[in-house]
């Protein structure tokens, strides 16, 4: 079995949603890749009695427990001083600490008070995590057979202490088990029809590989989880199910690994050397701002016109204004002609458009919010899609923009034969 941690965050900006708590997500993630598995994360508030209570129900339940966040210089910062009081130690200066936060504050031209002198005090009974970017150290205790390590909230300061000194250290004390993960981004379906379809298949599974179903607007991530001691032999298992799972499932199956849409299409548009462009309007833009989050984008994606006023649809992708007075904006001519004009503006092998009604309001009987029309120009074929969401603006935004990205992907493979 896997050594189970408690991920403990501290802060009243977390409990009242004024942060979003992006520290554990990714410290979970990095335990997972050393066989650490994370029962439990909690938040409590700058109070003294919710952190000591939290460490007082953790400590028993695991091998190792994270804790984020109060290790700043300012009052409200209090889980130092309260480490210390807990593990029964004192606060001391520690002259490594001391003489980088000195450098910290003369690199940035800013006067060295003496508040800052709190920042190289630590718990005399703990190990220093040095802290390359910031002024709060980690701090590493140890306790009834518990490691407690403490980090400081800011998320990039938090990310290099636990990369350069706490997970190797960890890794050292608490290895010998993997946790093996592998996913199957599946677009376009839902669980339900993913479940009729696979029913055999995951019933067959062993008691020790488990199946998880992680619904996404416009896609499904199937994860298939096992762990133990021999690491090859268990990849081979999950590898063997997930195989057995994409043949069943064909060409639904957009990826074999943890990949968003974009990288998807990213990957297929620079393995065969494509070119892209966009024409959008319901959207707004957002197609082209996720393709271009995707370091080298540039090597295949060429643009986007956001055609969001039926004027622009008009004047700068031709067409025609009897085709907006009559079907409107959201229709297949209307759509496969904002393809057809930015692919040739744009000069690309591929290009998508996209206009729709995201709601709340705009929609009609004939074409109720949620309706959108897509359309892809290749060299050879124009084809075009008509769908209907039915959740709020956003989520339907982001729905069609995870369609439009997979329908791209279908295209290519349609039109390469793969």
């Amino acid at each position: 079995m896997s050594h189970q941690s408690i991920i403990i965050t501290i802060g009243d900006e977390l409990l009242i949603g004024q942060t979003i708590d992006t520290n554990s997500a990714w410290i979970a993630q990095q335990l997972n890749h050393i066989g650490i598995n994370v029962k439990r994360r909690i938040a409590v508030a700058d109070e003294r009695s919710a952190i000591v209570t939290a460490l007082d129900e953790s400590i028993p339940q695991a091998a190792l427990i994270l804790l984020t966040g109060g290790l700043g210089p300012t009052a409200d910062d209090i889980t130092k001083p309260l480490l210390s009081e807990y593990f029964d130690s004192r606060l001391v200066v520690n002259e490594t600490v001391l003489q980088h936060v000195k450098q910290i504050f003369t690199k940035r031209n800013r006067p060295f008070l003496e508040r800052n002198l709190k920042q190289a005090e630590v718990p005399e009974s703990c190990k220093v995590l040095f802290n390359r970017l910031g002024t709060a150290p980690g701090m590493w205790f140890e306790k009834d057979g518990c490691i407690i390590i403490s980090l400081p909230g800011v998320p990039f300061e938090m990310q290099t202490i636990m990369t350069e000194e706490a997970l190797p250290r960890l890794k050292e004390r608490l290895a010998g088990n993997h946790i093996i993960h592998k996913t199957l981004i599946v677009a376009g379906v839902g669980e339900s029809f993913i479940a009729d379809k696979i029913e055999d298949i995951e019933t067959a599974l062993p008691p020790h590989i488990h199946l998880a179903y992680l619904p996404t607007p416009g896609y499904v991530k199937l994860r298939l989880t096992t762990e133990g001691e021999d690491k090859a032999a268990l990849q081979a298992e999950v590898d063997i199910r997930a195989e057995l799972i994409s043949q069943r499932l064909g060409n639904i199956v957009a990826a074999a690994e943890d990949l968003l849409p974009e990288e998807i299409l990213a990957r297929l548009m620079e393995e065969h050397r494509l070119s892209l462009s966009l024409a959008e309007s319901c959207t707004g833009g957002y197609l082209a701002n996720r393709i271009t989050n995707i370091p080298g984008s540039s090597s295949f994606f060429k643009g986007s016109i956001v055609s969001y006023d039926n004027e622009v649809k008009e004047t700068l992708l031709k067409v025609p204004k009897a085709i907006l007075e009559t079907v409107g904006a959201v229709s297949e001519e209307t759509v496969t002609q904002m393809a057809e004009e930015v692919r040739s503006i744009m000069r690309t092998d591929i290009a998508l458009s996209i206009s729709g009604i995201l709601g709340p309001g705009g929609g009609s009987a004939e074409k109720p919010v949620g309706t959108v029309w897509m359309a892809i120009a290749g060299k050879r074929r124009t084809v075009s899609r008509k769908c209907h969401f039915f959740y709020d603006r956003l989520r339907n935004k982001e729905q069609a923009t995870n369609t439009a990205l997979d329908m791209i992907r279908l295209f290519i493979q349609e039109e390469l034969g793969l």
